[in-house]
């Protein structure tokens, strides 16, 4: 093969695959070739990676080392993504009454979400997370993207144990959202004790779901090295957990008069 040919299909599978650690070996078997020449391709699949803002390709030593593809968005595509993201949450069509929001359709959004995800999985990806833990419903697209961008497993806590999840640990925990008590279960079969999970949600108002999380996971020995959220309420300021990102903050959604005041974080 060609050096362009060999590169492109150098990019091809860490970009399908991404966060995946590849041992050097494996394209060199792949390719037929030594060492040195499949470090050059890399090297390049890496440098155009990179001038394109689309992530970089990273070399890890020692024995298990290899290379992995982090995605990543430049700082001008978030902020435009970011933008156009707060356009759509300031229609007013979406005021709910008890003054919440409907953001179905953009938690649902897989490409809105992508993009997301790729902020998130290249500013955690040094955090250590051994998975991605969310509780359900509409953090779970959000939460599969970084799950799947930093090659992790995604748990999902219930709001009801299922049959299917085999024995479960369950707590209580206060949803400020609800302003009521709420359950939470997760099988114990979902994680390894001594390990370390990063959290994703759609929305935290007073942090009441992610304390949740925190806390049901530490019944398992599981420690949170990180939270991030796609939407945070500034109110009240005085949250369950004090550590976070956001990528959006609502500041207020006046019913009456129809205005919902949300800013993009500056990234």
């Amino acid at each position: 093969m060609k050096r362009t040919e060999r590169v492109s299909i150098i990019v091809k599978i860490l970009s399908d695959t991404p966060g995946k650690i590849y041992p050097l070996r494996y394209f060199c078997d792949l390719f037929d070739m030594a060492k040195s020449s499949v470090s050059e391709d890399i090297k390049i699949a890496n440098s155009a990676m990179e001038k394109a803002g689309k992530g970089n390709i990273e070399t890890i030593s020692g024995a298990r080392g290899g290379v992995r593809y982090i995605p990543s968005v430049d700082a001008k595509e978030i902020s435009n993504f970011l933008e156009k993201f707060c356009q759509k949450l300031r229609d007013p069509d979406r005021i709910l009454g008890g003054n919440f929001l409907y953001t179905s359709d953009l938690m649902f959004d897989m490409e809105a979400m992508n993009t997301l995800a790729s902020y998130f999985a290249a500013k955690f990806k040094d955090a250590g997370a051994n998975y991605i833990a969310t509780v359900e419903t509409k953090g779970i697209p959000l939460a599969t993207m970084v799950a799947y961008q930093l090659h992790l497993p995604l748990i999902i806590c219930r709001r009801e144990a299922k049959v299917s999840e085999g024995s479960t640990l369950s707590i209580n925990y206060f949803s400020g959202s609800y302003d009521r008590i709420q359950k939470m279960s997760l099988s114990k079969r979902a994680v390894t004790p001594n390990t370390k999970a990063l959290i994703v949600d759609d929305f935290m108002r007073g942090g009441g779901s992610t304390k949740g999380i925190s806390d049901i996971l530490a019944e398992f020995n599981v420690d949170v090295c990180g939270t991030a959220v796609a939407i945070a309420s500034a109110l009240p300021e005085k949250k369950k957990i004090s550590e976070f990102t956001s990528a959006v903050t609502l500041y207020d959604v006046d019913e009456e008069n129809k205005i919902i005041k949300v800013e993009p974080n500056i990234i």
